[in-house]
């Protein structure tokens, strides 16, 4: 048995289908022009597969930020902070997220990845239940594994059925932590939060909430769907990344718990993990700033957003249940995807490809990852561009919503 006998079946699909053409994979952008184009193949391409949902991986306020830091202190830390110490800038922008988010307390970590992974792992431990939505990120099932806590699984966003197995536990020692998304990544659904929390309190448990895709998105400032549903005094743990409105990569934990503090030595994934470059604190704290200073980028976000999933609508693409930031349309096969997606890049549009099994039930997905920068042209020539492809695959559907439960 080879080292890489386990992947046989995944190695066999990806094979087959590398055999039909370009695979995403393999899509290397020769040279980014802007927040919503890049040469791909040698071809000006718009851009709908990242998640630089306001556009400011591209702001010159930004950029000018990350460069004078980096003439100042250099490309590196070259160490975690809990061996090298903390830059003042990850002091600054510590406490510039905490303040944001109306809360006391907030860790950075270097990736989005690690703030879930370090921070569920180390919150729960032997004797103690994990609850986790069904369609929950990759990062948050890798805790499980981390952990020896009790993972559970709950219908994706069926505040019922969650408070079904928090009620089975009732009277078993421990603690009971329920994670969920604000938005999440696949369909582009939001929890019912409000309904979730108030589950959540009923039987005494914590909750965590992953504002990845929704933090800059929504919200009155911004602060994603526990502000704008209004609990967020009511959650536990915040976690978010830098890699989507922000436009750069890290990610945090923010919380109003007293012995919050502990978790800097105790969470492996903070305490061995080179700290973030002062270039990208310096444009993370530029952005939270114009998160903060200039709501109009939201209010261009939502507009392409109605612009595009209104168009998919209305040809008959069967879409995830909301709109947002991510418009995903379910298509009827992965060969379906595929070709359409080649056929998408082909004409200059680059969109994200869903394949199971990362995908909710085994869905096959296109997804569009909307931005603030992209201009009503851009969405409209995409828009034409899918619904033409749509129908020549036989990708349009009546039924135009994907229920989830």
């Amino acid at each position: 048995m080879g080292l890489f006998s386990s992947h046989s079946t995944l190695a066999a699909r990806y094979a087959a289908a590398r055999t039909q053409g370009q695979m995403p994979t393999g899509v290397v952008m020769d040279r980014l022009l802007s927040a919503s184009e890049a040469i791909i193949n040698g071809r000006r391409t718009v851009t709908v597969g990242t998640h630089n949902y306001l556009g400011l991986a591209f702001d010159e306020t930004c950029i000018e930020a990350a460069a004078a830091a980096l003439r100042l202190e250099g490309t590196g830390t070259c160490g975690s902070r809990i061996a090298n110490g903390s830059f003042s800038d990850h002091v600054a922008l510590e406490r510039e997220l905490a303040e944001f988010h109306g809360l006391r307390h907030a860790m950075v970590f270097s990736t989005g990845y690690q703030a879930n992974l370090g921070i569920i792992s180390t919150l729960v431990g032997a004797g103690d239940f994990l609850l986790l939505d069904a369609d929950s990120h990759a990062s948050i099932y890798d805790a499980c594994k981390q952990t020896q806590a009790s993972a559970i699984r709950f219908k994706h966003n069926d505040a019922a059925d969650l408070n079904k197995r928090l009620g089975r536990l009732a009277g078993e020692p421990g603690n009971k932590l329920v994670v969920v998304e604000g938005i999440y990544s696949m369909l582009g659904d939001m929890a019912p939060l409000k309904a979730i929390v108030e589950v959540v309190k009923r039987h005494s448990a914590y909750i965590l909430v992953d504002e990845a895709h929704s933090m800059g998105v929504i919200g009155e400032r911004g602060c994603g769907l526990a502000e704008q549903e209004g609990v967020l005094d009511q959650v536990d743990f915040v976690v978010g990344t830098f890699s989507k409105s922000l436009g750069a990569v890290g990610g945090y934990c923010v919380s109003n718990h007293d012995e919050f503090d502990i978790l800097r030595v105790a969470c492996r994934p903070y305490m061995f993990t080179a700290s973030l470059p002062p270039a990208t604190v310096a444009s993370v704290r530029a952005a939270l700033a114009a998160v903060r200073e200039r709501p109009q980028l939201r209010a261009r976000l939502w507009s392409n957003v109605h612009r595009l999933y209104d168009a998919l609508d209305a040809a008959g693409f069967q879409l995830g249940a909301t709109p947002s930031p991510i418009v995903a349309a379910c298509l009827p096969s992965e060969e379906i995807t595929l070709a359409m997606w080649r056929a998408l890049l082909e004409d200059g549009y680059y969109v994200n490809v869903g394949l199971p099994p990362a995908t909710p039930s085994g869905e096959s997905l296109l997804r569009c990852a909307i931005s603030a920068a992209h201009s009503d042209a851009q969405i409209d020539g995409l828009a034409e561009r899918m619904i033409v492809k749509g129908q020549a695959l036989g990708a349009l559907s009546t039924s135009r919503r994907v229920a989830r439960a």
